[in-house]
């Protein structure tokens, strides 16, 4: 038997613009995607039956083959029959320290673990964006989650462009535990409220997406200036969510006035709030204070920080 044990960081947006529709129904996306230190740790193993096992510590988290690290062991089965028929099949085990349903694509890094941890158990040699490419039949966020750092996605998210990988810039994430914001749901109010102005036209579709590779933030992000990056971030997203989920409004003001915030947003789809910070010590104390300003238990608050890398193998036994 053998087992991989692999690190699955999260991501933040630090950049969503919406551009328009594309023809197969998803939207057209502009976005800087950023790897974080907060993480979950997932153990691949292999198994003498030719089952695919599920377990996690989070009780919200499926256990079947609604869980995207589930289709990920799936995807492998069937692209690779060869190697399930030799090395036999996967136990999976996530423990769970990204929030549930928090927009920092917790489900999407668990897959792209699997993916790795497979590659690995079954000798493949797949290459990263081989293994990119399978990740991205499974969600949009998977490959940025496979290959990590910071990068530009366009597309619907999975066409990535690697930037210079942004380290130690300091951040508190925010999140009700029980608040949930539908991503599906998002999209389509946006749709519904500014769909007016999406760009119709796939050629300008793609002249409009390649233009973010020469915006402002981009620029702040080669120059790794955390002051400018905090300037220039961006959601359209926000436009609908904040509207409808005051708690998330109320997040992000209160982190608005509090010292030492160089920046603070929403990251993807919510409900999580972030704020950027030049030091650890930053922010620990604007957690602190906010945890004073808002007196309820279902807050939660963490303390990370960007980070180079993608998924990584902590051991093998």
């Amino acid at each position: 038997m053998h087992s991989y044990s692999l690190i699955a960081p999260a991501k933040i947006n630090l950049y969503l613009e919406i551009i328009g529709d594309r023809p197969d129904g998803y939207h057209e996306l502009a976005m800087i995607l950023q790897s974080i230190s907060l993480a979950d740790q997932v153990d691949v193993r292999s198994i003498s039956t030719d089952n695919i096992r599920v377990h996690c510590n989070h009780p919200q988290v499926p256990a079947d083959n609604s869980n995207l690290g589930y289709r990920a062991a799936e995807l492998m089965v069937r692209q690779f029959p060869e190697a399930f028929a030799k090395y036999g099949g996967v136990e999976i085990t996530v423990n769970k320290q990204i929030p549930v349903a928090a927009g920092l694509a917790g489900g999407s890094t668990n897959a792209a673990a699997v993916l790795v941890g497979i590659d690995l158990l079954w000798k493949l040699g797949l290459t990263q964006s081989e293994l990119e490419e399978l990740g991205g039949t499974l969600g949009s966020d998977v490959p940025f989650c496979v290959a990590g750092g910071t990068a530009i996605a366009t597309g619907r998210g999975e066409q990535l462009s690697p930037l210079p990988s942004l380290d130690n810039i300091y951040i508190v994430l925010a999140k009700y535990r029980s608040l949930e914001v539908s991503t599906a749901w998002a999209y389509k109010t946006y749709r519904e409220q500014f769909g007016h102005s999406y760009i119709r036209d796939s050629n300008n579709l793609a002249v409009r997406a390649n233009a973010v590779h020469s915006g402002a933030i981009v620029k702040a992000v080669v120059n790794k200036d955390a002051g400018e990056i905090a300037q220039k971030l961006h959601n359209d997203l926000e436009r609908v969510v904040l509207p409808a989920y005051p708690q998330v409004l109320q997040l992000r003001e209160v982190f608005a006035n509090q010292e030492g915030v160089l920046g603070t947003m929403m990251s993807g789809s919510g409900p999580t709030v972030f704020a950027l910070f030049e030091s650890q010590q930053q922010a620990e104390l604007v957690l602190l204070k906010v945890r004073e300003s808002i007196l309820d238990e279902n807050l939660e608050l963490f303390v990370t920080r960007t980070i180079t890398h993608g998924i990584k193998v902590a051991s093998s036994v």
